[in-house]
């Protein structure tokens, strides 16, 4: 179940959203000393803007400028975002459909109303 970390809610400038809805942008300290992240979080169902998928953006943040964030931090997103039991997935999509409108942001995703399909777990 997708869930909103009100706590780490921007509420200012221009990444701010009100308190309650279940989208907006988040801000907390990251799991690696030093860093932040910076998350843009929806869960799929805005009226006229369903897109059917919960999603997450994730950037690493410092004074010093931002960079890709590791493993441990995309779990941490995980982790907030979402149960322990739900399963979120990155995607490499085709060379053509690729969009990057930041080179240092990853995203998490799970369809609202289908499963995932899993390897095999020897293969996790």
């Amino acid at each position: 179940m997708f869930r909103v970390p009100e706590r780490y809610r921007i509420r200012s400038g221009p990444m701010a959203s009100d308190p309650g809805i279940p989208a907006g942008g988040f801000l907390l300290d990251s799991v690696e000393p030093g860093w932040q992240l910076i998350a843009i979080a929806d869960d799929g169902r805005a009226p006229g803007m369903e897109t059917g998928w919960e999603h997450v953006s994730v950037r690493a943040a410092r004074k010093a400028g931002s960079r890709v964030p590791t493993w441990r931090e995309m779990s941490q997103a995980k982790d907030l975002f979402w149960e322990p039991a739900d399963v979120v997935i990155q995607i490499h999509p085709a060379k053509a459909d690729y969009v990057n409108v930041h080179p240092h942001v990853l995203h998490l995703w799970r369809p609202i109303n289908e499963r995932l399909p899993l390897p095999p777990l020897i293969l996790v």
